[in-house]
């Protein structure tokens, strides 16, 4: 394992997710494909299970990538690279930022940013329930469509979803419903 790529891959990621770590999401996917550190579906795996423990999300993927491909130090490499261009660009700008706040052309540029973070939030969303709800590898082994879906997930996306609507509980609620019915049924 070279740890000086892992940094800088995950430096690379710090430095352009900006909207937080879902935003991560289309970087890590890229991740998985040009190393062999982690498949896309690990990397699912890894998010599920970021989104039900405390922490961002960036950061405890950062970290169970980082541990699968350099044990405890390749992790504590990956958050440190996720976490220093976030550094060094919040130094920079607390130093700068109230000279420069109230400056049109400042606060066109953070609003600018909203759409791209909204286009990688759903890009995330899209890759997450293509390798979540569906097997596009089965597609070419068996050449029907209907072999595709992944009925028990899209089963239980939709009875959460309609729980959700119906009961208005805390979404902690349904991550526990949903992690215990994947551990009774084993998804």
């Amino acid at each position: 394992m070279n740890y000086l790529i892992l940094y800088f891959e995950f430096f690379k990621i710090g430095l352009f997710s900006v909207g937080g770590g879902l935003a991560t999401i289309p970087f890590l996917q890229d991740l998985a494909r040009k190393y062999d550190w982690l498949t896309l579906t690990d990397l699912a795996d890894y998010i599920a299970i970021s989104e039900s423990t405390p922490g961002p999300i960036g950061i405890n993927t950062a970290t169970f990538v980082g541990y699968n491909s350099g044990g405890v130090f390749g992790g504590i490499i990956a958050v440190l690279g996720i976490v220093t261009p976030s550094i060094i660009i919040i130094t920079i700008i607390a130093h700068y930022f109230q000279r420069f706040n109230e400056k049109p052309f400042i606060q066109n540029g953070f609003y600018a940013l909203r759409p791209a973070v909204v286009g990688l939030i759903g890009a995330a969303g899209y890759e997450v329930a293509k390798v979540s709800l569906f097997h596009l590898e089965k597609l070419t082994e068996t050449q029907t469509s209907v072999s595709i879906f992944n009925f028990k997930a899209i089963i239980l996306f939709l009875i959460i979803i309609y729980l959700m609507k119906r009961f208005k509980k805390h979404p902690v609620v349904y991550l526990a419903l949903g992690a215990a019915v994947g551990i009774i049924f084993k998804f």
